[in-house]
């Protein structure tokens, strides 16, 4: 899938962990430092930290799920519903299941997912940039993605932990073979968030890729000279990998085809009746307008034009850290993933304010950044990894105090 030499993946467990310590161990204080910046910053502001976490926003909407099931919905003066069904099973599932099984309340079971998710996404992420890049731009990786100015989500009673370590367990389990378990953990992508679409998309073209590379490689070229016997076991082999490989194919679309089919049965509008749940929420895919329209008003006044320009200024910085992969040549389903994300993500006509939360996924946009840290002294790397991570958490905890992310 790539020129760029992988390494070799730990024979264990317990080896794989010790390699990815210094990454988790980072990053648990990465995330340390935001918890304790926002419950300083809430406790001057009279708030609970606790509640900004776990009550707020989207978080209601999956307690709710897990404790009423679907059919909830709010409508609006404006003629708008807020359906629950636009909100994927897999974490109010995990929420009645803590609380099923413990004192806690489906709030504190939806914290304490997404407290283990982010942990699994930040050794998911490791792993997938250690095996491209190396262990150093591993670290990086995931101390970038720990340090994202939205980073405090990773810490919500949110999905995106939980899809981001489905994600990257999915695509390391495609770099390395694995397709029966990419395509497991694809349909618990589906099952995440709607954005799941695109581990589908990453584990079938990288599928149809090795089934185009295996079949080149298999082509008689030494035909000409002159006729050879097939290495003993070589076809069985061939089919097992087949088998594998078709097998992950059919596991990975079933989460998202699965809930989606099932909302539009229970609405009675079909196979598309998701896209009108998501309507009611006033959310669908423009291709982008109507977000460019949201930055062109910008410029109607001078000092909201400078939030303007910094809206292109991140637009463009994504668009260039893509090209920057692609550049570098990340393997191809890592850009087809990420293609996928930031497009949705982008080009959706959703609430604005809501897209650097639906970027944080994407985070092989982050690898070319990992890789230009890994190449500076230790001191370094760490004196701006730091400095960005105090600011993070200065700004998560005045984010959520505030506007948050809704």
């Amino acid at each position: 899938m790539t020129d760029l030499e992988t390494r070799a993946t730990p024979s264990s467990r317990a080896g794989a962990l010790c390699r990815a310590a210094p990454a988790l161990l980072g990053y648990a204080a990465v995330r340390a430092l935001g918890l304790v910046a926002l419950a300083v910053w809430s406790a001057a502001r009279d708030k609970s930290a606790y509640t900004l976490l776990t009550a707020r926003w989207d978080a209601l909407w999956y307690t709710r799920v897990a404790e009423l099931g679907y059919g909830y919905e709010v409508r609006l003066a404006n003629g708008d519903v807020h359906s629950n069904l636009a909100f994927f099973p897999l974490l109010p599932w995990l929420e009645r299941l803590v609380a099923a099984v413990s004192p806690l309340s489906y709030a504190d079971g939806g914290f304490l997912v997404g407290l283990f998710a982010s942990l699994a996404a930040a050794w998911g992420i490791f792993a997938v940039a250690d095996h491209v890049y190396g262990r150093r731009a591993g670290v990086c990786a995931v101390l970038l993605w720990a340090v994202l100015p939205v980073g405090i989500v990773q810490s919500m009673a949110y999905s995106e932990s939980l899809f981001t370590a489905l994600a990257a367990w999915a695509l390391y389990a495609v770099l390395t073979g694995r397709w029966p378990v990419a395509g497991t953990l694809a349909l618990l992508a589906g099952l995440t968030r709607p954005v799941g679409m695109a581990v589908v998309a990453a584990v079938w073209v990288a599928a149809l890729a090795s089934f185009v590379r295996d079949r080149r490689a298999s082509e008689p070229d030494g035909a000409r000279i002159g006729p050879s016997a097939p290495a003993p076991g070589s076809a069985l082999d061939s089919g097992s990998a087949d088998a594998s490989r078709v097998l992950g194919m059919l596991l990975a679309p079933l989460g998202t085809a699965g809930y989606v089919l099932w909302v539009g049965h229970h609405t009675g509008k079909g196979p598309l009746g998701y896209l009108d749940v998501q309507a009611g929420w006033r959310n669908g895919f423009d291709g982008g307008y109507a977000f460019a329209r949201f930055v062109a008003e910008k410029f109607t006044s001078f000092p909201s034009a400078l939030a303007g320009v910094g809206l292109i200024v991140g637009v463009a910085s994504v668009i260039w850290l893509y090209v920057a992969g692609v550049r570098q040549r990340q393997p191809l389903p890592l850009l087809v993933y990420t293609g996928v994300v930031t497009a949705l993500a982008l080009c959706a006509s959703s609430y604005f304010g809501s897209k650097p939360r639906l970027l944080m996924p994407a985070f092989p946009l982050l690898l070319p950044l990992a890789l230009a840290l890994a190449r500076l002294r230790t001191r370094r790397s760490a004196l701006v990894l730091g400095s960005v991570a105090v600011a993070s958490a200065v700004y998560g905890a005045f984010w959520l105090n505030g506007s948050g992310p809704p």
